[in-house]
């Protein structure tokens, strides 16, 4: 391989006067094969030789403008930095008019990055041109020649960067070399500092427009469309409702996470989507039951909600302060005055006031906003019920009261512990310990709570009293069983399972309550061994409940008590139903259950209704007989202390525990009391009407009226559990994909995201894996993905993945979702395997076999497949299901872009990925974009309204070196 001087081909070309195209002919016979001309050096080569005098050489200049013309070599000015030889700058200025307006590369990746290089370099040596002129320009007698230097600078700077296209190129540049972009920042500061000096304003106004456009380069991707002109976001709302109603219990950070993704994802401005929080708060509060619903509702608005807006007060902003943004919302809020009046008469006090008051202790409103808004808030006329203390007030009150039980538990008792029983006997009074729960559960000390209980109860079985504390104990022990019960039933098992005993032994109120404790949606078995102590401490039990004497409360170990409890109650059962016992004593021994401590007959009463679940509809009557015999209450003189608020709190519980099994055989534990609900949002299910019909009217209800109440989410949730998540899904699906007019098409979006919520992550999987997939694949359903119902379901898939995506790495738990285990991974690879069982549009994911670990070598090191994505070289797990899932979607749409056939299936695929470009930043690590296969970009480049330079920056991975090729790529052949 002859290897080409070109210094010396050069100067023989200069002396034999070669024409340009004889100089190029010339040059390529003696050049490497496979070797460019810009491999070589040849524009610095030629660059040099052109400038040596005080003038540049004709000839060689136009070797090199034949080059650049030609798209065979590119222009490398920083070469040359003498500015003091205006001619050559001069001439290098026109070079650059012969590019600027018509810049592209068909080559190769390297090549289109070559470009980035050069133009970045150009954009360089223009700022120095620029700094240099302007800094001359100081000294007398230059002022005409200097200015026009000055102004050839920057109007060839300003056509370079007016174009997106040249902008992009250099921003990937930029990130490709960060030197060279320091140069850029040094020159702008050079310019910027000697920019005051100028004369002439005109042309520092153009300079000032310049450096503009450069400092807007980095920020190319961060650029968002204007927000939308709509004042009411059904999905702000809805989502506040379902935490309120379902999550009380919830960390606070997820839900301000999930709020800011809802917030970016629809551009919402700050003031209408705080005021769409608060006004979902004061329906919830309107809306809710008396009694604990009502109370949960009073803690999350006036103790979390508060929280919440103090966290997103942290996230940037912008040029906006959070406070006036606060300040205006409340403004908003002011003009609702039907709601406000609501509000107040259902919590008979000044809802308002009590809010701006929390929100500047917090910091959320100055002294002098909270004053002017406390003056024009409208004022409680009438106290109509004078007697009752408000709500909101005793939650506020509650709130500190918490963290001084906490800390009187965690005191030591054990020399007297009658002190810590009168704290616990006032607790029950009243609705003293509702409103501790649901200050708890707003605050996030609720599992705190449980758990020192639970402590409670240990150290009460466990330690050896004299005879005049065995009472004080075993009150102990039923107060804190009874609580915790409540607290389960209230909050859900989650509070007290979602986190190990520190100990590392399970303990006795865990493991009954895993075993024992009916709970919705879970089974029970009255056979298990949990069930079937020693027969000795049954037959002890048995006699002992069977006699009239008292029970001796010192020698009780009431944990062993309770776990022996249901099978002292089968030899009960069998020997009444076998005739050896009369009504009457089955009558006395159940009275000898409860009238002591009240956490027996929760035991009790749990066994029986997982026997009465196991029996046929004409043998309950006993069983059930015994169940309501067991909740009346006996009253009596010779009951423990707190027996009436002890009895209160046990039947709540036991109704609770029976309400499914009594409802089957229509019987009633209590008579109805009017306008009151037996049990706040249970059966709410239609008795003689199909799932589908019932999902499909409260849907159209929810539609109608524009947003979603909390007994409507009750029952979407009962829909769901009882159809499956594919069930429910599909279905809401296909009321979306009915929508013709956009307006309508964009309100279900809205709402069914938010109802997703209910459980995201699993609808995410079904909608993206199942369902959209069956539309994409089969040519039967595409007519249905026309606009504008296919582009709201793109979407609504791009909401449920973004936000899944962003939320499920984390370790944080829902309370709500007191739902199936999650599947394992050997249960995906069937629903979403690897193989080449995929329906034939489906590619292959990963070349490696399924049970190797996937080990991906450097991008420099591999080849570029048709699936390879940023995600596999940033090692993303792919047995993780949401990952490939979305990994899958990607190779479908690709392939799709990459078929022959176009049609709405198409248009929807155009949809999707602008969606993604307009709710996600650029894509990076943390976005779904990077499971599309970099092969991909090029087909979206045909798709003319995806034909963008920051739709090319927004879907590749920037950090990437094979991300930044493939963009340069897309961009220089726009």
């Amino acid at each position: 391989m002859k290897v080409v001087n070109l210094k010396q081909a050069i100067l023989q070309a200069w002396k034999e006067r070669w024409s340009d195209y004889q100089w190029a002919i010339n040059i390529k016979k003696n050049c490497p094969k496979g070797a460019t001309w810009d491999y070589l050096n040849l524009a610095e080569a030629l660059l040099e030789q052109a400038m040596i005098g005080p003038s540049p050489n004709p000839l060689i200049l136009s070797y090199l403008k034949y080059a650049i013309s030609s798209q065979v070599s590119l222009l490398k000015v920083h070469a040359f930095d003498d500015f003091s030889r205006e001619l050559c700058v001069k001439s290098l200025l026109e070079i650059m008019d012969m590019f600027s307006y018509s810049l592209s590369c068909q080559g190769k990746a390297e090549e289109c990055i070559g470009l980035c290089r050069a133009l970045l370099g150009i954009v360089v040596w223009l700022l120095q041109g620029c700094a240099w002129y302007c800094e001359k320009l100081r000294e007398p007698g230059l002022l005409p020649a200097g200015e026009a230097s000055l102004s050839a600078c920057q109007e060839r700077l300003e056509s370079l960067l007016q174009r997106t296209k040249n902008r992009a190129l250099v921003h990937i540049a930029r990130l490709e070399e960060q030197a060279s972009w320091s140069n850029v920042e040094q020159a702008l500061i050079k310019l910027v500092e000697n920019l005051s000096s100028l004369s002439n304003q005109t042309l520092s106004n153009k300079l000032e427009e310049c450096i503009s456009l450069v400092k807007s380069i980095p920020q190319m991707v961060c650029i968002q469309c204007d927000p939308p002109v709509q004042t009411t976001f059904p999905s702000v709302h809805a989502f506040i409702m379902l935490e309120g109603t379902m999550n009380l219990t919830g960390e606070t950070q997820p839900l301000v996470e999930q709020l800011m993704m809802i917030k970016r994802m629809q551009r919402i401005p700050a003031p209408i989507f705080v005021l769409e929080v608060w006004k979902a708060c004061f329906t919830g509060l309107i809306e809710s039951p008396e009694g604990t619903e009502e109370l949960k509702w009073t803690a999350f608005t006036f103790l979390k909600i508060p929280q919440v807006l103090l966290r997103l007060k942290k996230y940037p902003q912008g040029d906006k302060d959070f406070m006036d943004d606060m300040n205006m919302a409340f403004e908003f809020l002011l003009k609702l005055t039907p709601l406000l009046d609501k509000a107040d008469q259902r919590c008979n006090c000044d809802c308002l006031s009590l809010l701006l008051q929390e929100c500047n202790k917090l910091g959320l409103l100055s002294e002098s906003n909270t004053a002017n808004l406390t003056g024009y808030a409208p004022k409680l006329k009438t106290a109509e019920n004078a007697n009752i203390q408000p709500n909101p007030g005793l939650i506020l009150r509650a709130e500190p009261t918490v963290t001084n039980i906490l800390k009187t538990v965690d005191a030591d008792h054990s020399k007297s512990p009658e002190g810590l029983l009168g704290v616990l006997g006032h607790m029950l009074s009243g609705k003293s310990l509702d409103l501790l729960l649901a200050a708890a559960a707003a605050t996030g000390k609720l599992k705190s709570f449980a758990r020192k209980f639970i402590n409670l109860i240990c150290s009460v079985c466990f330690c050896n009293v004299l005879a005049k504390a065995a009472s004080v104990r075993a009150l102990l022990f039923d107060i804190s069983f009874l609580m915790l019960c409540h607290v389960v039933q209230t909050y859900g098992s989650e509070v007290i399972l979602s986190e190990p005993s520190p100990s590392g032994e399970t303990p006795f109120f865990e493991t009954w309550l895993q075993m024992c404790m009916p709970e919705e949606g879970k089974t029970l078995n009255p056979d298990h061994p949990c069930f079937r102590p020693e027969s000795g401490k049954v037959e002890s039990l048995v006699a002992l409940l069977n006699t009239s004497s008292e029970m001796k409360l010192v020698q009780m170990k009431w944990h062993e008590i309770c776990l022996t409890t249901p099978a002292a109650i089968l030899e009960v059962l069998n020997a009444w139903e076998n005739g050896v016992l009369s009504v009457e004593a089955v009558q006395k021994i159940t009275d000898n259950i409860k009238g002591k401590v009240c956490s027996m007959a929760i035991c009790a009463v749990a066994w029986l209704v997982a026997h009465v679940r196991m029996l046929g509809l004409d043998e309950r009557e006993k069983p059930q007989t015994m169940i309501r015999q067991l909740m009346t209450p006996l009253y009596g003189e010779n009951t423990l202390q707190f027996y009436n608020e002890r009895v209160v709190i046990m039947s709540s519980i036991l109704e609770h525990m029976c309400a499914d099994v009594f409802q089957q055989t229509g019987v009633s534990l209590r008579p109805a009391v009017e306008g009151q609900e037996p049990i706040p949002y249970r059966s709410l299910l239609p008795a003689r009407q199909p799932i589908r019909q019932a999902l499909q009217a409260q849907f159209r209800q929810v539609l109608d009226k524009g947003w979603v109440d909390s007994r409507t989410l009750h029952l979407l949730e009962s829909l769901m559990h009882m159809g499956g998540v594919f069930w429910f899904t599909n279905n809401l699906v296909k009321e979306l994909l009915k929508e013709t007019r956009k307006e309508w098409a964009i309100r279900v979006v809205e709402l069914l995201y938010s109802i997703f919520c209910l459980d995201l992550q699993q609808v995410t999987l079904t909608l993206l894996g199942h369902i959209l997939p069956n539309l994409l694949t089969d040519p039967a359903h595409w007519h249905i993905l026309a606009d504008p119902p296919g582009r709201a379901l793109a979407k609504l898939s791009v909401w449920c993945a973004l936000s899944s995506y962003s939320s499920h790495h984390k370790v944080h738990t829902l309370a709500r979702q007191r739902k199936r285990q999650r599947e394992d991974i050997e249960d995906y690879s069937s629903l979403f395997p690897l193989d080449d069982t995929q329906p034939s549009k489906l590619m292959r994911l990963l070349s490696s076999n399924e049970d190797e670990p996937v080990v991906l070598s450097s991008p420099g090191d591999r080849t570029m497949s048709s699936s390879l994505s940023a995600s596999q070289l940033h090692t993303v797990n792919m047995r993780d299901p949401l990952n490939r899932v979305l990994a899958n979607l990607f190779l479908l749409i690709s392939s799709i872009l990459g078929s022959k056939s176009a049609g709405p299936h198409t248009q929807f695929v155009q949809s999707f990925v602008e969606e993604c470009v307009e709710c996600s930043e650029q894509g990076s690590r943390g976005s779904i974009l990077q499971f599309m296969p970099f092969t991909m970009v090029s087909e979206l480049m045909k798709l003319h309204a995806l034909a963008k330079p920051k739709v090319v920056l927004s879907i590749t991975d920037l950090t990437l070196p094979l991300g930044r090729r493939v963009a340069a790529k897309a961009i220089a052949a726009l």
